[in-house]
């Protein structure tokens, strides 16, 4: 990412630690609920590039890269008086120029979804978020011999062999990261983990996600598990329309919010195991 420069007087350059208030700043401007840890965690985890001018950052975006075959874009922003500018083309540019010949997955609103398609994306698919407070925790009967169990870091090969199974990629590096900040529980079958599911603080309360199990019923016994510890609080989760959770999640107290949000692949989309599914998403930038 050597051009740093320059549509007039924009310049792009690579994203630093030290952008990361700018960058959180610039996400508050457009109403996005990340806190400033938020941002440290899906930047420790990826690259990034910003976009400035005289008066400091006015743009931000990043790319996370899943071994060789794909990446994802995501934290696509640019300040609400500088849009329309070409600032977010800019970015995105750049950013597809990093992600080489990677198929690039990306979530993206409906209202920029031209915007896109002008890049080579098509969408594959679509995500519902759901929050709110837990109202009401369902009892979820797990099968004979298996039992929900926290995770640590010698389950770390078997649960990044699960998540590569439900989403078709690579997500060693992402999961890595995520046992540092989140906390995760496994159902365990006599001592095999089948499915996994973690909690992790975000923007106004916490977030589940990922959630990778075998069926929907075991997804349901890790969300419950999950959202019976957080009665009463903020949780969001976001949920594929494939899951077929959203009314579950709606009964619970968890309604969906906004309009779906596309799931975009430019490239050949990934082809999970159809043993091991992705129930809830770690993020919508991660994937």
């Amino acid at each position: 990412m050597k051009d740093r420069t320059t549509d007039s007087a924009i310049r792009y350059r690579r994203m630093t630690a030290d952008d990361l208030p700018a960058a959180h700043k610039l996400s508050l401007s457009v109403l996005w609920p990340h806190r400033l840890e938020d941002w440290k965690f899906v930047h420790g985890m990826g690259e990034g590039i910003v976009a400035e001018d005289e008066t400091g950052v006015i743009g931000t975006a990043m790319f996370w890269l899943y071994g060789r075959d794909y990446a994802s874009v995501g934290m696509v922003i640019v300040a609400p008086e500088r849009q329309k500018a070409g600032i977010g083309r800019g970015m995105v540019t750049r950013i597809l120029r990093e992600t080489g010949e990677r198929n690039v997955l990306l979530h993206a609103t409906r209202n920029h979804l031209a915007f896109c398609e002008s890049f080579g994306f098509f969408q594959i698919g679509c995500v519902h978020q759901h929050q709110g407070s837990v109202f009401r925790t369902p009892f979820v009967l797990l099968g004979e011999g298996e039992r929900i169990r926290p995770v640590g870091p010698r389950d770390e090969a078997v649960l990044a062999d699960l998540s590569r199974r439900a989403l078709g990629r690579s997500s060693t590096v992402s999961l890595k990261h995520l046992m540092e900040v989140a906390s995760l529980v496994a159902i365990d079958r006599y001592g095999e983990l089948i499915g996994y599911a973690a909690l992790r603080k975000y923007g106004l309360g916490h977030v589940i996600g990922p959630v990778i199990a075998p069926d929907a019923e075991r997804a349901k016994a890790l969300i419950a598990h999950w959202a019976g510890s957080r009665a009463g609080s903020f949780v969001r989760l976001d949920v594929p329309d494939a899951s077929g959770l959203s009314s579950w999640l709606t009964d619970m107290g968890l309604v969906q919010v906004e309009a779906t949000v596309p799931i975009l692949v430019r490239g050949e989309a990934p082809r999970p195991d159809p043993s091991m599914t992705r129930f809830a998403l770690l993020s919508q930038s991660l994937g």
